[in-house]
């Protein structure tokens, strides 16, 4: 009996089917394609094809289905040979079909073009996502001298394509036609993706698409060629790293690395653990993720658990070791320089994070040694588009960001973290991967910018909790060398550190009076004196704790919360002020 079955080929195809009671054999695989015996109550047959034209089955090798007793089951064979089966129609030749793969092809790696593949129609059921049909026209290429393409992204009808060094927009089934007076208009075009337009300006997104981020219409992303922070809008191209901050960028995002390289951690083996490709080793304060591979093994890091109560790290590996592992392991990865972006929907602001060594494999563990790692050195800040500036710096080092509702949250080494948490009786600020640092500001007191000044005090306005890290004035000249050689040296002064009001307090041991040796308050504002912490210079009389204050055109003043009061908790800084008397030169 025929059955009719339609192909997307050149024709539509005559098959023929054979339905077949079969039984359990219990032979194994001869010669002439006898069947295999299976485990269980399952017998598999050979693959069998059409042989001369009587129909002669021919065996060639393989097997094809499991048949169980009994079960009625089809088998299908090779097409007609005649276009609609006619009798004494034309013969199709065994030549190139649509959709088959080539035995030999030739790979080609195109960095600046785009492919589009056929439709995806979720109602009607239709899915061709990967049907790529050589015979249209759907792949669109860009100018190559403008590097490869890093990132596209889709907006309303058009496409927006970010390449290295520039970037377009693709209009989606649509053209744009160019009129007599100068205007534009568009019209529906026969390919998905139309005519690339390109936006005003030079820039693209270099190598780091991870660092693109969206609110709106805007979209924020960097350009570490041209060592720029970008905004692209209604308005086109912004360089938002200008206001402010161009000497800052410019010289960090130079140090970027784009370039792969070789890294090590060391640690020691506890035991064999449960399986030939698990080890357990001795917990360090650098982090083991997947990804890793151990010297002298294949393979690569697959899951880490940590154990409990010893705290000890539980390696399973991709295959078992191929031999001994020493007393030491070493655990290789390979990391480059990233510029992580994302928005934050809660302040309404972009982060960036650049990180000139950095991967989703991160040599520390939470971020304990972020600050103080140089090879993990950092920079998280953020661009406020009310002021239109950079507004503050960030202590954390993420491996990803981004908004969910009404949420940000961030990603470092596989755990997922909420930003600011508004239950205040945690006293969560200022703690981020289960690591906490003290919140500073910096700021610069000119008063008076042509005149030498002494400083003699500092007050603020705000909460108890703050202290002076640093206060330095601003360089007064350079000066040979004390030793007599021929360098010069720049003189400035600074001051000792000065205590917050809660750890400045001290009771007196004659008195028995509470005294204050920093901040004290007076009339609700906080206030201390400055004493001299300088190195002489040469020919200067008066130094040191000696003299009050410090002398300069202007100062440079660093305050930050202590580590005692309300530890985690909020703290305001509404004003700071200094007092200070012209210099008597």
């Amino acid at each position: 009996m025929a059955a009719v079955l339609e192909v997307d080929f050149f024709n539509t195809y005559l098959l023929k089917k054979r339905n077949s009671h079969l039984r359990q054999y219990n032979t194994t695989i001869g010669v002439g394609g006898d069947p295999v015996q299976a485990p269980g109550n399952a017998t598999f047959f050979p693959r069998v094809a059409m042989g001369s034209s009587l129909g002669d089955p021919i065996n060639i090798g393989g097997t094809d289905i499991a048949v169980f007793p009994n079960r009625m089951v089809k088998r299908w064979y090779i097409e007609e040979s005649r276009i609609r089966g006619g009798y004494n129609n034309v013969s199709t030749d065994q030549g190139v079909r649509a959709y088959l793969d080539d035995e030999n092809p030739l790979q080609q790696r195109r960095i600046n073009t785009l492919i589009y593949s056929g439709i995806y129609n979720s109602r009607t059921g239709i899915n061709q996502t990967n049907v790529f049909s050589i015979g249209e026209s759907i792949t669109k290429s860009l100018d190559i001298s403008y590097g490869s393409i890093q990132k596209t992204y889709a907006e309303d009808t058009n496409l927006i394509v970010f390449q290295e060094n520039k970037i377009h927009r693709a209009l989606i089934d649509k053209d744009t036609i160019y009129t007599t007076e100068s205007g534009t208009q568009t019209q529906a075009a026969a390919a998905v993706i139309g005519q690339f337009v390109s936006y005003k300006g030079d820039y693209g997104i270099s190598k780091n698409p991870e660092s693109f981020a969206i609110y709106n219409y805007r979209k924020y992303f960097s350009d570490k060629n041209r060592n720029a922070i970008m905004r692209l809008s209604n308005d086109g191209l912004t360089e938002i790293s200008r206001y402010g901050m161009l000497d800052y960028f410019r010289d960090n995002l130079a140090e970027v690395s784009d370039i792969d390289t070789l890294q090590s951690i060391s640690t020691t083996k506890v035991s064999g653990g449960e399986f030939p490709n698990s080890i357990v080793v001795v917990a360090s304060n650098q982090a083991i993720t997947s990804g890793m591979s151990i010297s002298g093994q294949a393979g690569y890091v697959t899951c880490v658990f940590k154990q409990v109560p010893s705290g000890d790290y539980q390696i399973y590996y991709s295959a078992p070791f191929s031999s001994a592992l020493p007393s030491t392991i070493v655990f290789n990865y390979k990391t480059k320089g990233k510029v992580i972006g994302g928005w934050d929907i809660h302040n309404k602001n972009y982060v960036v994070s650049m990180q000139k060594n950095s991967n989703q494999v991160s040599t520390d563990l939470d971020g304990v040694n972020d600050l103080t790692d140089p090879n993990n050195s950092y920079s998280t800040l953020v661009f406020d588009e009310d002021i239109n500036g950079w507004v503050s710096f960030f202590t954390y080092k993420p491996n990803f960001m981004f908004s969910n509702l009404n949420r940000f949250y961030s990603i470092k080494n596989a755990g997922l973290y909420e930003h600011y948490d508004v239950n205040a009786s945690n006293n969560t600020r200022g703690d981020f991967y289960s690591v906490r640092n003290p919140s500073n500001i910096t700021f610069v007191f000119n008063p008076q910018p042509d005149v030498v000044k002494n400083f003699n005090t500092i007050s603020y306005e705000g909460s108890n909790g703050w202290e002076v890290v640093s206060y330095v004035s601003g360089f007064t000249g350079q000066d040979l060398n004390p030793n007599g050689t021929s360098t010069y040296v720049q003189n400035n002064d600074n001051t000792l550190f000065i205590k917050s009001y809660s750890e400045g307090s001290y009771v007196d041991a004659n008195t028995g009076y509470t005294l204050r040796s920093g901040f004290d308050r007076k009339e609700n504002r906080y206030v201390a004196n400055l004493r001299n912490n300088s190195t002489p210079s040469t020919g200067e009389i008066i130094f040191g704790a000696q003299m009050s204050g410090i002398k300069g055109y202007f100062a440079t003043v660093k305050i930050e919360t202590d580590e005692t009061t309300q530890l985690g908790g909020p703290k305001e800084l509404w004003a700071a002020a200094t007092n200070f008397v012209t210099s008597s030169y």
